[in-house]
């Protein structure tokens, strides 16, 4: 089974900036597509940026400039470093692996972590 650990969310500033970090552990696995989706209060979880086994990156438009994702595919970590926040960035921010074990494919998701932007 594969657990997927996310730290670094907070309380910041607007204009101030957060580092997620989000660790997948386990054994007999592989990951393509790590990621990071967020759910702020009342609305539906939305994407916000996805890193592709080859290397390719997807962003909602909303973060794009101020957003990066990264990934260190040796460790099964994928980073999210966020610059330049916003109050409307205020959400749960969950950690997202599409995960392969025996050639199946699946998704799984971290617990979440708490970013909060202050005006």
């Amino acid at each position: 089974q594969v657990q997927l650990v996310e730290s670094g969310g907070g309380l910041v500033q607007a204009g101030g900036s957060l580092r997620l970090v989000c660790a997948a552990s386990g054994s007999g696995f592989s990951i393509n597509t790590m990621g990071w989706y967020r759910q702020a209060p009342g609305k539906q979880r939305e994407l916000v940026a996805l890193k592709f086994s080859n290397g390719h990156t997807n962003y909602i438009d909303s973060v794009k400039g101020r957003f990066t994702i990264s990934r260190d595919n040796a460790k099964n970590t994928v980073f999210l470093q966020m610059n330049s926040l916003k109050p409307e960035d205020t959400a749960v921010y969950y950690c997202y692996a599409a995960v392969v074990v025996s050639g199946t494919t699946s998704g799984s998701w971290g617990q979440g972590t708490q970013v909060t932007v202050s005006s």
